[in-house]
């Protein structure tokens, strides 16, 4: 078998990988995703009730219901079209750190938006880096339905305490 020259070898590497960001950068965003609880809600259920690990953080199969604001389902956050695809690093950013969609919706209260608005921007950076290096995968969450209408997937209904 005929080797290649180093020069080659890195040349086409560039080609068949992805360029993907720092391995650090990456491990403390996966380490943030996990201390964060981002499969808690954007990771698909199995019939028992526990996270899918073939559904990892693409998407609720569970929604919740917010008195007055209606049936949430958390999205896919992975980069494929269905999630996080169109979306700019900046947007990923804007959005874990405002709430802040980027058509303008804002996020329903579920997600603790408030609490990551103090995240840094290093932590932030490393954690849309760690989204980023997840494998597309298609999973078209329903988006938001006002309370009362008919829920296409279960979800969890809060109740206030009167």
């Amino acid at each position: 078998m005929k080797s290649l020259s180093l020069p080659l070898v890195l040349a086409l590497s560039s080609f068949a990988v992805p360029a993907l960001a720092d391995d650090d950068l990456v491990a403390r965003g996966a380490y943030l995703a996990s201390i964060m609880d981002c499969t808690g809600c954007h990771t698909g259920r199995t019939a028992d009730g526990m996270p899918d690990p073939d559904q990892f953080l693409t998407g609720a199969t569970v929604g919740f219901e917010m008195p007055g604001l209606g049936i949430f389902w958390p999205p896919n956050l992975t980069s494929d079209a269905t999630g996080l695809g169109d979306w700019s690093d900046a947007e990923v950013a804007t959005a874990i750190r405002t709430g802040e969609r980027p058509d303008g919706r804002i996020l329903a209260p579920i997600m603790p938006w408030m609490s990551y608005a103090s995240l840094s921007d290093d932590d932030v950076a490393a954690l849309v880096a760690y989204l980023r290096t997840l494998p597309p995968t298609p999973n078209d969450v329903p988006g938001p339905i006002a309370s009362g209408n008919e829920a296409v997937l279960p979800y969890f209904a809060f109740v206030v305490p009167e």
